[in-house]
């Protein structure tokens, strides 16, 4: 059943002259969710949250203000209050009843037992560190006879020899070791990634992936969430609803730039190359993220 807030929206689209396949290309929405809204058909969608993100995105995309919109519409629009308390109020419960079972277990052990096992554990651990002290010191006293009676010999060998040899031996040593610290400085150097946030404006941010020759990205989902991926020629390559615990790998080591449209924050881990990104703005007070990361494979700061 079409609905006032369908017919409002879509002749607001209408206006602008664009056809679904255009706000589709703007908000980064599939076209079955925008032919769903204006047709007041929620049941498509991935959930109420998703219907009020979705309607957002559209008015702002043809110049309403979400505001009026989800005021002067407040009956066509479905709530999120009701999908997140009983999800919250089970996880409390949960937590209370395994509470609550761990202390009545306790209160079964007579106290008696408690205290004789903690007083016999302490003697066995004293009785352990009294052993273990002799047997260090032991070792400690022939570590120490042997180790003068290496320094003795090596120190009369080196007196045997030339200054000369001795002084070259040392010039090699240090000119080796100089050169290996370099090595490993530059092969460190080159090796750390860089990832880092360039630019920001309101929900959407842009990162640069520097100093590496992959970029392997995976979406792990810490609870229910949306999300959609777009490669360097804004193909969709996933679009979808992932449940608490799923994955979702991609590898762009040959494109240049990754679109992630994150339907919940809070709920999602972006992984680039093994390491987490850093929400630049805290996921907490923009629930709806979109990430964009550029790279260019070799490019070094």
């Amino acid at each position: 059943m079409v609905t006032e807030l369908g017919n409002r929206l879509k002749e607001a689209r209408e206006a602008k002259g664009y056809s679904l396949e255009d706000l589709q290309r703007i908000t980064k929405i599939q076209k079955r969710y925008l032919i769903g809204i204006e047709e007041g058909n929620y049941d498509a969608m991935p959930g109420k949250f998703y219907v009020r993100a979705f309607i957002k995105q559209y008015s702002e995309a043809v110049g309403l203000p979400p505001e009026v919109i989800f005021e002067e519409h407040k009956d066509d629009i479905p709530t999120t209050h009701e999908d997140e308390i009983p999800v919250s109020l089970s996880r409390v419960q949960s937590r209370k009843s395994v509470s609550e079972s761990s202390t009545k277990a306790f209160d079964f052990i007579p106290k008696l037992l408690i205290s004789l096992f903690i007083i016999g554990a302490l003697i066995a651990v004293w009785v352990f560190w009294q052993g273990r002290v002799g047997d260090k010191a032991t070792e400690s006293d022939q570590s120490a006879n042997q180790e003068q009676v290496d320094v003795d010999e090596n120190k009369s060998a080196e007196d045997e020899k030339p200054e000369e040899e001795n002084k070259e031996k040392e010039q090699t040593d240090e000119s080796k070791d100089s050169k290996e610290d370099s090595a490993d400085g530059e092969k460190e150097q080159k090796s750390e990634q860089s990832l880092e946030a360039v630019d920001t404006a309101g929900k959407k941010t842009t990162y640069d992936l520097k100093n590496t020759d992959e970029f392997k990205l995976q979406l792990s989902a810490n609870g229910d969430t949306w999300i959609g991926v777009y490669n360097t020629a804004d193909e969709l390559l996933f679009e979808g609803l992932l449940k608490e615990g799923n994955k979702k790998e991609f590898d762009f080591s040959s494109e240049k730039q990754a679109y992630l449209i994150i339907g919940d924050a809070t709920n999602t881990d972006i992984l680039v190359n093994g390491k987490r990104l850093e929400y630049k703005v805290p996921a907490a007070e923009v629930v709806r993220q979109d990430i964009v990361i550029n790279y260019e494979a070799g490019t070094q700061q």
